[in-house]
This record gives structure tokens, C-alpha cells and sequence, in this order.
């Protein structure tokens, strides 16, 4: 999908998007306004606007870990060796 579009580094790409969309859903589960979401994450009212609009692209993936976190949430990383000729990168939620 990302790399339609010309992306530098489409996978990096699908799996902030995966994790913003799971900060996506937690805020609106719990009902949080985007001001009350700002002060759990410890960014401002209008970060947390450009994050629920899906545009992850100025957080880096350790700081969508951090807000997820934040959030309530354990994040697990888990590297294995790969049959392919190289790895990938997955986002399991």
C-alpha cells in the first residue's frame, strides 16, 4: 500500500500506521477527549488531532510505543529468525 505511493520505507510506514490506529481506538473507547488524551501522552491538544487523523508520520515508532504505553498498554517486540531472504516488520493487535 505504501509503497504505491512512493514511500521511502513502506513497512515502516504500515506499522505506525497499525499502532496509531490502535491509539485511535483506545482514546475513543475510553471516551477521551483530545485534550484529556494530550495530557496522558504528554503532547499538545493538536498532536493528538494530527495523530486520531492518522497522520502518525511525525512520531517516530519508539514514540507511538511510548504513547501506547501511556495508554495502559504492554508493547512486545519479539525478533526470530526469518525462512525469506529477509525479515519483516508486523504489528499484531
Amino acid at each position: 500500500m505504501f509503497s504505491l505511493i512512493g514511500l521511502p520505507h513502506p513497512e515502516q510506514e504500515l506499522l505506525k500506521s497499525r499502532l496509531a490506529l490502535r491509539i485511535y481506538r483506545l482514546i475513543k473507547e475510553r471516551g477521551l477527549k483530545q485534550a484529556q488524551a494530550g495530557k496522558i501522552l504528554g503532547i499538545k491538544q493538536p498532536h493528538v488531532s494530527a495523530l486520531m487523523r492518522n497522520r502518525s508520520g511525525s512520531f517516530s515508532l519508539e514514540r507511538l510505543m511510548e504513547f501506547l504505553t501511556a495508554l495502559g498498554q504492554d508493547v512486545e517486540i519479539v525478533v526470530r529468525p526469518t525462512r525469506k531472504q529477509h525479515g519483516e516488520l508486523s504489528v499484531v493487535a
